[in-house]
């Protein structure tokens, strides 16, 4: 076993300066994933930053916006009163995720910040863009069942595993981030990195600094919405396919849409095309099916991955023909 220093910050600051001095530093809070990566030798840092004593799982609703802290509990998340009733997608993602027993460990922030669980990342003998540049990608000629059809690139097909970040996406939530300097805001779109020529930098987020709270908007007034999960066994497995819709309809018209994927890409991957169809009609089912093509028209499956592309067009269809029937 790698030696490792240990320190308990005070606050968000203390714990930002003391792991900004160290570029082999890591942040502990669950730990439900940090832990397994340093049993797998793909992480040794120097030094673990211990935040869970910094007060930050507060989950709040203010004027319609909710404030989830980085260090709120997936589990009490899950079972907030407002998160259920007026975001229900984000609950639903989260019971969906893991066992009971990771919910009530792991943590709001260290979610969004998982790695992949591609095979070929977590095999320190084979070889790996993300771990080590230059190295190779051999899932695209290997196993890849489960990895990316969407925003790939030839240096990694690598799929992002949460369920949280999904929903988070179709709430166009943002992060409050605590660095040297002060707080800064960063929206989740901007956050994860596009894969491209640099599958090791994964997100918007410089060595030291700490997300401290999740930030989600009021969603559209009237809003349904839902996470719709496919996996390989009934419990306890990571998606093959997901996705997190939010719509508002006025009548029979569409008058927002927010349509989120989940295992298909290195991060929640925003349909936009569907979303920018779909608004202003009245979700037809021939509209509802147009939109899902128009977005997976860019997927470019491997041959053992390809299924997704219909996979995921079930779940666009019928997760958004049933959120549109029932707010008409």
């Amino acid at each position: 076993m790698r030696p490792f220093a240990y320190a308990r910050p005070t606050d968000a600051a203390d714990a930002v300066e003391q792991a900004s001095r160290n570029p082999d530093a890591r942040y502990l809070a669950g730990g439900t994933n940090l832990v397994d990566l340093m049993k797998l030798r793909i992480e040794s840092p120097d030094l673990l930053v211990d935040v869970t004593g910094l007060g930050l799982d507060a989950v709040e609703e203010s004027d319609g916006v909710l404030r989830i802290g980085a260090l709120a509990r997936n589990s009490d998340v899950a079972a907030d009163r407002v998160v259920r009733e007026r975001f229900a997608a984000v609950s639903q993602a989260l019971l969906s995720g893991a066992s009971g027993q990771l919910r009530n460990a792991a943590t709001a922030g260290g979610n969004v910040l998982q790695r992949t669980r591609c095979a070929y990342f977590t095999d320190v003998s084979k070889p790996c863009n993300k771990r080590h540049p230059g190295s190779g990608c051999p899932a695209r000629v290997g196993e890849h069942h489960n990895l990316a059809i969407l925003g790939a690139s030839e240096q990694c097909i690598a799929t992002h595993p949460s369920d949280f970040a999904v929903a988070l996406a179709a709430y166009d939530a943002r992060l409050e981030v605590q660095t040297a300097d002060g707080i800064r805001d960063v929206a989740l779109a901007d956050f994860y990195l596009p894969v491209g020529d640099s599958p090791d930098q994964e997100v918007a987020l410089q060595h030291g600094e700490l997300i401290t709270a999740i930030v989600l908007p009021a969603p559209p007034p009237s809003a349904r919405a839902a996470y719709r999960k496919v996996r390989e066994r009934a419990s306890y497995a990571f998606a093959i396919g997901s996705v997190a819709v939010v719509v508002a309809m006025d009548g029979d018209t569409v008058v927002e849409v927010r349509v989120a994927l989940g295992a298909v890409a290195s991060m929640p991957w925003r349909a936009r095309r569907t979303e920018d169809m779909l608004r202003g009609t009245t979700a037809s089912p021939e509209e509802i099916a147009a939109a899902a093509d128009a977005e997976l028209s860019s997927a470019a499956p491997l041959p053992h991955n390809a299924y997704k592309v219909p996979l995921l067009r079930h779940l666009i269809v019928s997760t958004l023909s049933e959120l549109t029937e029932v707010g008409r």
